[in-house]
């Protein structure tokens, strides 16, 4: 996946609530900076071989500044460590133009938007969005503690301030997030949108499924997920590249493609952002990712090679 990227400056930083830096991008030269639609995202270019996804959590209608929060994860890989210990104001780095993978559906009557500690950063861009539009929306902030969070003086006095409700585990049981009664019942034109730790997504979800949320109803963005590598081994091979490679027990096809010589573009590690698919011409995968559709899945012609592995004793890939 090769693109342009944007160079840009770190013009603002702030830490908010526990570890979370709240950075405001705007590019070197001056200029206006992609215009881009709520729920997306860039990657940030943080140093070499090491570029991560982040949600853009300001207002679309303002072009000037590009808005992230990152929270510092004790069990970073090196992306969220990276942001916090190098990304200070002042800093010159390169991002990608906006992608969009969680947009707003245009068609909703009514949209319900759920976020869980960091994970209020797309709903921010969300709310400043259907603000905007007259929409009929909520947007509920879960977290552990109101001590620990990022944001609250911001959504308290932004234009929607009177769609936001709160809901921290440490404070009155008034105040907890009742589901069952904030999603209602499945309401044809009724969307739900959740980001966050994967716990409370799998909760969330589960709950408008129970409420009779079609599936097409059902909007999640995930940003850390556990990969799974164990299984048999099988054959991986690469057609194009006329290379055949055993991909073992606990090993990952990327893994084992490197091995090889073959070196995939990569980014997330988790089958969250998609950079490292790959079209499959042989064979059934194991998809193991969150990017992909259940249709994209059920269709086994494409792999992320990141975290799935093969049901099939063999997969050819075009690369």
């Amino acid at each position: 996946m090769n693109e342009e990227l944007l160079n840009v400056v770190v013009r603002k930083r702030e830490i908010q609530g526990d570890d979370v830096v709240v950075l405001d991008l705007e590019r070197v030269d001056g200029e206006w900076l992609p215009a881009f639609d709520a729920g997306a995202h860039v990657d940030i270019h943080i140093a070499d071989g090491l570029v991560r996804q982040y949600s853009l959590c300001g207002d679309p209608a303002d072009s000037s500044v590009y808005r992230l929060g990152v929270l510092k994860d004790p069990a970073s890989r090196g992306g969220s460590v990276g942001v916090h210990e190098t990304l200070l104001e002042g800093r010159e780095l390169q991002i990608s133009a906006p992608r969009n993978l969680f947009p707003l559906a245009a068609q909703a009557q009514r949209t319900i938007l759920l976020g869980g500690g960091i994970g209020i950063t797309p709903m921010i861009a969300m709310a400043h969005a259907l603000k905007q539009q007259g929409a009929d929306f909520e947007l509920h902030y879960c977290g552990r503690s109101r001590s620990r969070s990022a944001f609250l003086d911001e959504l308290a006095n932004a234009p929607f301030a009177a769609q936001v409700f709160t809901h921290f585990d440490d404070e009155g049981p008034q105040q907890r997030l009742d589901l069952a009664a904030v999603l209602g019942h499945g309401k044809t034109g009724t969307h739900m949108y959740t980001c966050g730790p994967a716990g409370f997504m799998d909760w969330v979800i589960g709950g408008a499924r129970q409420q009779g949320y079609a599936e097409d109803h059902i909007h999640k963005e995930y940003f850390q997920v556990e990969v799974d590598a164990s299984g048999d081994s099988f054959e991986v091979v690469a057609a194009r590249s006329n290379k055949t490679v055993q991909v073992a027990e606990g090993q990952t096809i990327l893994d084992a493609l490197a091995q090889v010589g073959i070196k995939i573009e990569i980014s997330c590690e988790q089958g969250v952002c998609g950079t490292c698919l790959c079209d499959v011409l042989e064979g059934e995968p194991d998809h193991r990712d969150v990017y992909l559709t259940d249709e994209e899945k059920a269709a086994n012609d494409q792999i992320l090679v990141c975290c799935s592995r093969a049901k099939s004793n063999k997969l050819v890939l075009d690369i």
